[in-house]
């Protein structure tokens, strides 16, 4: 099965490159030589402790911090050289989402629309859209800093559709939520990506085979894992015993 899967997945075009990516601050290394490939139509699970460098990674990644070395792609454009064409095909969610407390769904959708030059016909139809499939219906015209942390990352998440991309890199998409409220962004993200490409974050290890068909694990700044979930936990001692091997410090 995961043969099959990797045969059909390196036949598709490549959606999210990352090639020798480092970043250094000082003699501090935040990830050194970082390297992986998602093709179209994977969703891959992206996990580390605190600190392993996953959301440097990410930053990087859609272009918001420099990388010290190496080169970051989306959808092929080169996210240093090309960003705007990248982020074109991009939806990103920070851990911290770029929400604006005093508005409401309803307005922080129609300004980002605008900032990327929607027509109104099209604009009403994708915001149309993004409600439904966020359920924010009914917090639609709610402020945002009364809504629960949980339709606070349905904002969020619906942000960064607006815009129909192929590719989404979501960093914590589930941190700070209740088990309801994790499920409902699970199974948003299970229904994306049928069509998309995703990179998620996250910390929850038992959610990830219920999302992802493939997992990278990142310690201390490095790659030390990529490939099937299942065979992370090839000996049957369960994915957090697995993860713990992978990354613990202690002999």
């Amino acid at each position: 099965m995961a043969k099959e899967q990797t045969a059909a997945t390196s036949t598709r075009p490549a959606m999210i490159e990352a090639v020798g990516l480092s970043k250094f601050y000082g003699v501090f290394t935040a990830c050194r030589d970082v390297t992986f490939t998602l093709n179209q139509g994977e969703v891959v699970a992206f996990l580390g402790p605190n600190g392993a460098g996953k959301s440097t990674t990410m930053k990087m990644l859609t272009g918001y911090l420099a990388p010290s070395e190496g080169v970051s792609r989306i959808a092929g454009q080169d996210m240093q050289q090309h960003r705007l064409a990248g982020s074109e095909r991009l939806g990103y969610l920070p851990e911290n989402g770029p929400l604006y407390p005093e508005m409401t769904p309803h307005s922080l959708l129609h300004f980002f629309a605008e900032a990327r030059g929607m027509s109104p016909a099209h604009r009403d139809d994708r915001i149309d859209s993004v409600v439904g499939l966020c359920s924010l219906g009914s917090v639609y015209h709610k402020p945002i800093d009364k809504l629960s942390k949980g339709f606070r990352q349905r904002v969020g998440l619906a942000q960064a559709l607006l815009h129909e991309p192929d590719v989404l890199i979501l960093d914590e998409p589930t941190a700070g939520l209740d088990p309801n409220q994790i499920r409902d962004v699970r199974d948003t993200i299970k229904q994306l990506g049928e069509e998309k490409t995703i990179l998620l974050s996250t910390h929850i290890l038992q959610e990830v085979e219920a999302m992802a068909n493939r997992v990278i694990v990142i310690d201390e700044g490095r790659v030390v894992y990529d490939g099937p979930a299942a065979e992370l936990d090839k000996n049957g001692k369960g994915m957090e015993q697995a993860f713990y091997e992978l990354t613990s410090t202690e002999t």
